[in-house]
């Protein structure tokens, strides 16, 4: 088969045969499915008026995702794991391989496979038996886990310490709420302008990020105005000696480290969740996503260098200070803290407007599926001409979160729920990948505009499993993973809720339509802003109809 170029999908539209249909007693126009051999529709259709992101949106829209408070706070936790300056550039310099590894497996899929709902979408392709089985799988997680929860609680805190005002544990969710209701507003009504917000705030972090960094080289080179004020101690992190001193080559010291590194990097993915909304889609995620997880890779690996030329190891290594912090005091002196806290705030709100709009179409694509209860609510367009409904439910699940999670181990649980199914998720569609490539996927036909090297697909595959068992394994003495709750606890509630997913499908997809005797289908229906959606129908078994259920 001839690799199809890049303007072209891996999938495209049959001619479409147009027929009435009649849902909630309103008719509505509807196209006949272009279907695998599962009976799953495997394309999208979405109207052209509806793609409003271009090249530089799509950039942003992982940047912001990837960039939040993790480029200020990780280099000192990174420094712990590791024990030397030059052990935690190996950690980052690997981290960017596995993130690298990543965006060209999301880059085939979002190449073959260009509409919204990410890891949901290649899932389904890849694993189409059982029927609806891994749809219902992933529409659990997509409904329930608060992606937005710890990162509002995070701007509520720099918000209040950029006004001087003492953060508690009221006026901190007080102003989270005000955060995330604005980012829901912005995207939920206003389209156009939370994209342009979202993009300049993301522009600004990368001016932020510049200047950072050459404050950092400014200050390494001697220049005047840019050195260590008296009072703090000048750093030697680059000489050979002190470059590798302490280093940690514990594999259980090794591992964490690159736990933490690996996530610093997640995010890669953002724009294959809204690819449907995406112009020219296989084009713009080609060079979309490499260019800006380069600038990803390139703002950590100048920063970390900036923080160590400017802040001694053993100030970032003590008090557990964000070192952006430590930066601008020993250059700026320590009346920059309400600036760097103003900075980290609005850092971070492009991180939950990013989040927030992703993960409102990801929403909306579990209700174009059909799979779901009110799944006509969660696939509206309405009121606004945007996904209001899937960004609310979002929205809702966060705060509802944010508001009864007690401070201490409940946030750092919550992180690590939400991190672990992206893992398991990530070791499906990796090792989907390699089984695509395997002659018993032949009848796939899987050639799609851009291929990832196998060898990378591997290395990511690999590199997720080792994620996914790291959690089981018990920590060392005195590195406890929480001080209350067992170590294992989130991998328990996220693999339990997964079983929920699981029972769910088994109940209502195979063991209801087995006894009353039907089965279920998938047809298209077009909504009344033009954007298709499917429904789900009852068929009565004929004879030797069973195994289709």
């Amino acid at each position: 088969m001839d690799v199809p170029s890049e303007t072209q999908p891996l999938l495209r539209p049959a001619p479409a045969k147009v027929q009435r249909k009649v849902i909630n007693d309103i008719p509505v126009e509807g196209y006949l499915p272009v279907q695998d051999e599962s009976g799953r529709n495997i394309l999208d259709d979405v109207p052209d008026e509806k793609k409003q992101i271009g090249l530089a949106s799509a950039v942003m829209l992982i940047f912001n995702r990837v960039i939040g408070t993790g480029v200020f706070a990780a280099p000192s936790v990174i420094l712990r794991s590791s024990g030397s300056v030059g052990m935690t550039f190996v950690m980052w310099i690997l981290g960017a391989l596995v993130a690298a590894a990543g965006t060209a497996v999301y880059v085939e899929f979002g190449t073959g496979l260009p509409r919204s709902g990410g890891e949901k979408t290649y899932m389904e392709y890849i694993y189409r038996r059982p029927r609806f089985m891994i749809t219902c799988f992933y529409a659990v997680y997509g409904i329930l886990i608060g992606w937005m929860a710890v990162n509002s609680v995070v701007i509520g805190e720099y918000t209040l310490n950029a006004l001087a005002i003492q953060p508690t544990t009221v006026n901190v969710r007080v102003v989270a709420f005000l955060c995330s209701t604005f980012c829901l507003i912005a995207h939920g009504a206003f389209l156009n302008y939370g994209l342009k917000l979202q993009d300049a705030l993301g522009f600004f972090k990368l001016f932020v990020l510049l200047i950072i960094t050459i404050s950092g080289l400014f200050s390494l080179a001697g220049v005047p105005g840019f050195a260590v004020r008296a009072g703090y101690d000048v750093p030697h992190n680059f000489t050979w000696s002190s470059f590798w001193e302490g280093s940690d080559i514990g594999l259980n010291a090794f591992i964490t480290g690159m736990y933490n590194v690996v996530w610093a990097y997640s995010g890669y993915s953002n724009a294959n969740y809204a690819l449907s909304e995406v112009r020219d889609p296989v084009r713009t995620i080609r060079r979309a996503a490499p260019l800006a997880m380069i600038l990803v890779a390139v703002a950590f690996l100048s920063v970390n260098v900036a923080y160590f030329a400017v802040v001694s190891k053993q100030d970032m290594l003590g008090g557990g200070t964000m070192a952006a912090a430590l930066l601008f005091r020993n250059i700026f002196g320590p009346a920059t803290e309400r600036i760097l806290s103003a900075v980290i705030a609005l850092s971070v709100l492009g991180n939950l407007m990013s989040i927030l709009f992703s993960q409102g179409r990801v929403v909306q694509e579990l209700g174009r599926e059909g799979v779901l209860p009110l799944s006509s609510f969660f696939a509206s367009n309405k009121p606004f001409n945007a996904p209001f409904a899937g960004l609310f439910t979002q929205w809702l699940v966060s705060m509802i979160i944010m508001v009864v999670a007690p401070p201490g181990d409940a946030y750092l649980f919550i992180v690590n729920f939400s991190l672990y199914p992206l893992t398991i998720f990530n070791l499906l569609i990796s090792g989907g990948l390699l089984l695509l490539y395997t002659p018993a996927f032949k009848s796939y036909e899987w050639c799609p505009p851009f291929r990832a090297w196998k060898s990378a697909v591997l290395f990511f595959f690999l590199s997720h499993v080792v994620l996914a068992i790291l959690p089981m394994i018990p920590p060392s003495p005195g590195s406890d993973t929480y001080e209350h709750l067992p170590y294992w606890s989130h991998v328990v509630i996220a693999m339990s809720i997964g079983l929920l997913s699981i029972i769910y499908w088994f109940v209502f997809f195979y063991w209801i339509p087995k006894t009353r005797g039907y089965r279920i289908v998938q047809e298209i229906v077009l909504q009344d802003d033009g954007v298709p959606r499917n429904v789900l129908r009852n068929i009565p078994n004929r004879s030797g109809d069973e195994g289709h259920a």
